[in-house]
Order: C-alpha cells, then structure tokens, then sequence
C-alpha cells in the first residue's frame, strides 16, 4: 500500500510516485466515425461537449515519433467532452495509413473499459436498452473488498466497452479504510 500524506500549506499529495500528480485528467479514445460517438456520447450517454481541435497532417516523423503511429498517419477530428462530475474525454478519428484493428477485447494486451457511476443501476440498465445499446449480460453484484456494488458491462456502437457501477451505500472495504477509492459523490478520505 502506497502511503499517500495531504500536505496542509499546499493541498499537494506526495506518494513518492509520479512528482506533481493530482489525478486523471481525461481518457482518449480513438472511434470509426465522429458523428455517431458524438451521438452516443451527448444523446445515450449525456455527455457534454466542451470544444474541437482542428485535425493533425503528417509532417516528417512528428506522427510516429509523437503518437506512436505510421508516420504517414492523420488525425482528422478531435473533440473533447466531460462525463458527469468526474471523465473527460478526448475522441480522435484518424486515417490511418497501415490500417486500423478492431477494438481490443479486455482479455487483449491494452484490452480496457470505461465505467460510469449511476445512482441506481437497474434503471440506468433500463434505459440502454430503452436506447438500443447492447447491454451484456445482467448486474452482478460484487464480492469480497467490493461487497455492496453492482455492475454491468455495455458497448458503445463502435465496439468499446463500457461498463456501469453503483455503490450507494458504499463498499465494504471502505468500513476500514484510511484512504477509499475516488467517488464521484463522496470525498475520497
């Protein structure tokens, strides 16, 4: 366990990790199509859209060097967008000029899932139906540490996976713990 002291003059948490880390600030994610995340986004999910970027064009080796991409690669929109109190997201679509793979299943290397707090996770199940988002499965609840929660996994119209979780009235781990998870409606100490 990583002991993590609030310093009282300058609200600055020194973890002896990364110096200057406050948090996550955003999540990017790459799409097919802009037009229909940014539906799914702000009309499914409720996202809010906060501003564009104009695209990127190959220039020498800046794509590959910089992004880790074919050098001959283009980013041709990106858009930011906040998720409730807490996610942003930065969506890219790019042209990629060696292809693009599908997304990558959580059992993959980088395989990954985006969850969302909801208040009650019956009725947010409810509405992705409602909306004809693919839901998977059913809500589980959670065992051991993570007692007191429930979740459930959906995708997004591209193939990411998203998935729901709500603990109203806590987990169990959190009877003892000095510090608890981040929680977009408690104070994490």
């Amino acid at each position: 366990m990583v002991e993590c002291i609030q310093s009282a003059d300058s609200d600055r948490s020194i973890s002896g990790g990364l110096p200057g880390m406050r948090g996550g600030d955003h999540l990017g994610i790459t799409v097919p199509d802009m037009q229909e995340a940014e539906d799914f986004l702000v009309r499914v999910l409720g996202a809010t859209p906060i501003y564009t970027l104009p695209g990127k064009h190959a220039v020498d080796d800046w794509m590959a060097v910089q992004l880790g991409v074919h050098p001959r690669t283009t980013i041709t929109d990106i858009r930011f967008f906040r998720l409730g109190n807490g996610c942003n997201l930065e969506v890219f679509t790019f042209d990629s000029a060696d292809g693009q793979a599908p997304a990558p299943r959580n059992s993959d290397i980088g395989g990954h899932h985006l969850a969302l707090y909801v208040d009650d996770i019956d009725e947010a199940v409810s509405y992705l139906r409602e909306h004809g988002v693919e839901v998977m499965g059913r809500p589980i609840a959670s065992k051991d540490a993570a007692v007191g929660q429930h979740w459930v996994y959906f995708r997004a119209p591209w193939g990411m996976q998203f998935e729901l979780v709500s603990y109203p009235d806590g987990k169990v781990y959190e009877a003892d713990a000095d510090v608890r998870l981040w929680h977009p409606v408690r104070d994490a100490r």
